[in-house]
């Protein structure tokens, strides 16, 4: 009537917990096992790879030291042999190197016309009715009532007088260049100096009765005619560097160069350079500090350059900026404005320097130290193309190991993104 309850078969479908077989799991440790096998193995051609490249840059730095070592040795050099070149030039200049190349001794200089500072004032004084002839007049002959002048506290000079040259035929050579009434204008420290020379009635015309007007006619010297008065605060002075240890603070301006380097065959210097200034006014005569050298001779001759002869000086055409004069009596004004003809001669000149310069001793004294320094020279050249020679295998191997690096960049990277892929692929299909 009822059916039989019977036991649950054997072959009834068992819980899903316990459907994993043996060899299920077997293949799944070994899935892992693999997994990690390959984890191992990047870990370790990862590490290999940092190794290599740590090396590779320590390489490339200590070959980057040493290259810029070389570099940095190179640059030394050629800065010391520019100093050699440009001293041995400037010691000839001073030694008087700048007379006509077939004077044969220094011994034969004559310095018997160059004006003392006596004669260069007695050439102003006899110059009546100019300011400077006024002045001096007043500073020689009236010197009690001159030193209560507050105008005349700040006027330092006639530029004649201003500076000095130990060659009579560069002397005359600059004074020409200049003309006469720039070698007579009266130099002042100061704007307001040049304000009370000067001074003017309500109508515009000029006042007799004041300034170095009034005071010519004190002394029984009228003053006819312009003249030149310069103001050292008013000019823009030099702004580059000065000669290294110089005591006349020469300036240090860009020397005509050949495409060899050398200098033009009979350049001699600049003409600013060749005048030598007192010591008191080579500091300190403005007062932002500045002196004579970098003021005053700066703006009358800027970069004029001296040539030995004329046809020196017109090849070095090429190379001349802003003028130049040959001490044979070529005078280039301006680049493309020649000045021909005969020689002017000029009676206010540069003064002669206060002591000569016991030539025979101490030409042969400086001809031996010229000497030695071209033999520096000559040893610095040496060093240089050795130098050069160091720092082109220097960079060449640097280059090298530059490029391999970066191939080994490339390479590791390449295998960096197929260890990746791998990696990724058996994540997603583990066996």
């Amino acid at each position: 009537m009822f059916p039989s309850i019977h036991p649950p078969s054997s072959q009834s479908r068992p819980l899903a917990a316990d459907s994993v077989t043996p060899m299920q799991v077997s293949q799944n440790e070994a899935s892992l096992d693999s997994m990690d096998e390959t984890q191992n193995a990047g870990f370790s051609q990862a590490k290999s790879i940092m190794e290599s490249s740590e090396k590779h840059q320590e390489d490339l730095r200590m070959l980057g030291m040493k290259f810029k070592q070389h570099e940095d040795s190179v640059k030394l050099l050629k800065i010391q042999r520019k100093k050699l070149h440009d001293s041995i030039l400037d010691m000839q200049v001073m030694l008087g190197k700048y007379q006509s190349s077939n004077a044969p001794t220094i011994e034969n200089k004559d310095h018997s016309h160059l004006q003392s500072e006596e004669e260069t004032t007695e050439q102003l004084l006899r110059r009546e009715k100019s300011a400077a002839g006024i002045l001096y007049e007043l500073r020689t002959h009236h010197d009690t009532q001159a030193s209560h002048l507050t105008l005349l506290k700040d006027i330092l000079g006639a530029v004649a007088t201003l500076g000095k040259v130990d060659d009579e035929n560069l002397s005359r050579l600059l004074s020409e260049y200049l003309g006469v009434q720039t070698m007579l204008a009266l130099v002042c420290k100061t704007y307001e100096c040049i304000k009370a020379l000067e001074t003017y009635n309500y109508d515009g015309c000029i006042d007799k009765t004041s300034g170095l007007h009034g005071l010519g006619a004190a002394i029984g010297r009228s003053l006819d005619g312009r003249f030149h008065v310069i103001s050292l605060e008013s000019l823009r002075p030099y702004a580059g560097d000065f000669i290294a240890d110089d005591p006349q603070r020469r300036l240090d301006l860009l020397k005509p160069r050949l495409p060899n380097g050398e200098c033009p065959p009979g350049f001699l210097g600049f003409a600013v350079n060749m005048i030598l200034v007192d010591s008191s006014n080579i500091f300190h005569v403005t007062a932002t500090g500045n002196g004579l050298r970098e003021t005053l001779f700066y703006n009358l001759f800027s970069c004029l350059q001296v040539y030995r002869t004329r046809a020196e000086m017109v090849l070095a055409l090429p190379f001349i900026s802003e003028g130049a004069v040959s001490l044979d009596g070529g005078v280039i004004r301006s680049p493309g404005v020649f000045s021909l003809g005969s020689r002017e001669a000029i009676d206010v000149r540069f003064l002669k320097t206060s002591a000569t310069l016991e030539m025979s001793q101490k030409y042969i004294e400086t001809e031996k130290k010229i000497n030695e320094m071209k033999c520096e020279k000559e040893k610095l050249e040496e060093d240089m193309k050795r130098a050069l020679a160091l720092l082109k295998d220097a960079k060449s191997h640097f280059e090298i190991k530059k490029q391999d690096f970066v191939k080994f960049l490339a390479i590791s990277s390449s295998y960096a993104t197929q260890h990746q892929l791998q990696a990724a692929r058996e994540r997603l299909n583990p066996r």
